[in-house]
């Protein structure tokens, strides 16, 4: 079921499988009337918006883990994404979901939890909220959370995707953990040394998405060099991001603010020991927060 949330320069679409952002529309521009920013899912090429990546992020080897003496099998990016979220708060500026632990997910992922997911639409800027909570009175909690919104690239009509480049607020040195079959196989590649531009080609996302860990930026911005229209992400205190297209033609490209990544090439891991997940002890909760502001 969709939800909506608007105000005079935006209208926010939000469907309750997933809790997944579905559109972003901008109403005011003189230019083109209601601009889309979010891709439309199309199924021929990549069938989703911006999906909730929880409770992992990234592969597992095997779509495989152990934990307390057992396997389990999880697929890429965990169940949340496919799952049915109830509206537990509706206000004129947000909207709130709620997904709990169930028997389907134990039989999967044996813990209990509660993970609220929030949207708050204000002026041009969208925040998205994570909230976790550990219910349960003795075990602790393991997870991953991530963001995997797609945003269409051209966004302009008459325009190309190599017409578009990421832009960030200072010169910037990266290099992105490779991936193999999904997961990380060790190795790096340079991207940018002390640049501020990042242009677009598909050949850039030809050893599929860019990975990285750990940079020294909190915003990131799609831009074009055509027009100025533009995407904004601030994401404080995420220790990884992925940037993703689906291939050659794609009309979209993705910007991921994740809190957790991708296993290493080999064996199931062991969950407590899988790179970027988090623990939540008995009866605590976990927050983050990241924002998209459209111009």
């Amino acid at each position: 079921m969709n939800y909506s949330l608007e105000n005079d320069q935006c209208r926010v679409t939000i469907n309750s499988q997933g809790a997944e952002l579905s559109s972003l529309v901008r109403k005011d521009l003189p230019e083109i009337a209601d601009l889309e920013y979010i891709w439309p899912a199309d199924p021929a090429v990549w069938a989703r918006h911006a999906p909730v990546l929880f409770p992992i992020v990234g592969r597992l080897p095997q779509d495989t883990y152990r934990h307390q003496g057992r396997e389990y099998r999880l697929p890429q990016h965990g169940f949340a994404r496919d799952r049915e979220f109830m509206v537990v708060e509706q206000t004129a500026e947000s909207l709130t979901f709620e997904l709990r632990a169930d028997a389907q997910s134990r039989q999967v992922y044996p813990f209990d939890f509660v993970l609220r997911i929030g949207y708050q639409l204000r002026g041009l800027q969208l925040t998205v909220q994570w909230q976790v909570q550990n219910p349960d009175s003795a075990q602790e909690l393991l997870f991953s959370i991530g963001a995997h919104p797609a945003f269409n690239c051209p966004l302009m009509p008459g325009e190309k995707f190599e017409d578009y480049f990421f832009h960030f607020d200072h010169p910037v040195t990266l290099e992105r953990h490779l991936l193999e079959g999904g997961l990380l196989n060790g190795q790096t590649a340079p991207v940018l040394q002390q640049e501020t531009e990042m242009p677009l080609t598909y050949e850039l996302f030809a050893q599929d998405a860019l990975v990285f860990k750990h940079f020294d930026f909190t915003h990131i911005s799609l831009r074009s060099f055509a027009s100025d229209r533009a995407v904004r992400l601030r994401f404080d205190g995420f220790p990884f991001l992925g940037l993703w297209t689906k291939g050659e033609g794609a009309r979209f490209v993705c910007i991921e603010p994740w809190q957790g990544i991708a296993s290493s090439v080999g064996g199931p891991p062991e969950l407590a020991d899988k790179e970027g997940i988090l623990t939540l002890a008995p009866g605590q909760e976990y927050s983050a927060q990241y924002a998209i502001a459209i111009t």
